[in-house]
């Protein structure tokens, strides 16, 4: 298998993109990345804990304390970020990078994740989790992707299909379903293993 990155984004936050990037990263043998941390736990904390300390995790670019978008999170720990400043690690081993929030979600006063993923050049998974709203969501941050014509390698769905969205949604996409994440107890190296053999990249 040629050398992979992604940049795993997500309808909003808490969608599941940190357990996403652990079964794309299991399933890949890939390094995982994360640009910016909001917050404690830190996802990458919580990729060693799942997946075990010999998965290559690349240190943030910034990791600020503030659980809130990275625009505000920064302004208020007097951090300046800039889109300038990130670069994709160096490595020749599959990449997964994980995102802040959605697409739209500030980074400065001025850019937003969605400039950073056409600053590091990445093909984007989505995450969509199903709730009240997610199918508008999901419909937005398809169509703006589009817009940017940032290439949609697959979606991910996680959770119940309450609303009928995914077949909507994967048909306003153009790309293929990856995975459904079904609802879990608890989530462990185990269920990470089994979910990534279901991994479907190819329809």
């Amino acid at each position: 298998m040629n050398q992979k990155g992604f940049f795993i984004t997500a309808i909003h936050t808490d969608s599941g993109k940190t357990l996403a990037s652990a079964i794309l990263t299991y399933a890949l043998k890939a390094d995982y990345w994360k640009p910016v941390q909001c917050g404690e736990p830190a996802d990458t904390d919580q990729i060693k804990s799942w997946l075990g300390s010999e998965i290559v995790c690349h240190p943030e670019r910034y990791r600020l304390q503030t659980p809130a978008s990275p625009h505000f999170a920064a302004e208020k720990e007097g951090v300046s970020i800039l889109l300038s400043d990130f670069k994709l690690p160096d490595t020749s081993n599959n990449l997964i990078v994980e995102g802040a929030g959605g697409v739209l979600v500030p980074v400065s006063s001025r850019e937003t994740i969605a400039d950073l993923i056409e600053q590091l050049g990445l093909p984007v998974i989505l995450v969509i989790n199903h709730y009240l709203g997610a199918l508008n969501h999901g419909m937005l941050t398809i169509r703006e992707l589009k817009r940017r014509q940032i290439p949609l390698a697959g979606i991910i769905f996680n959770g119940v299909d309450f609303q009928n969205a995914e077949s909507i949604l994967l048909q306003e996409a153009g790309c293929p379903c990856l995975l459904r994440i079904p609802i879990m107890e608890s989530v462990g190296l185990e269920q990470i293993r089994q979910l990534s053999t279901q991994l479907q990249w190819n329809h």
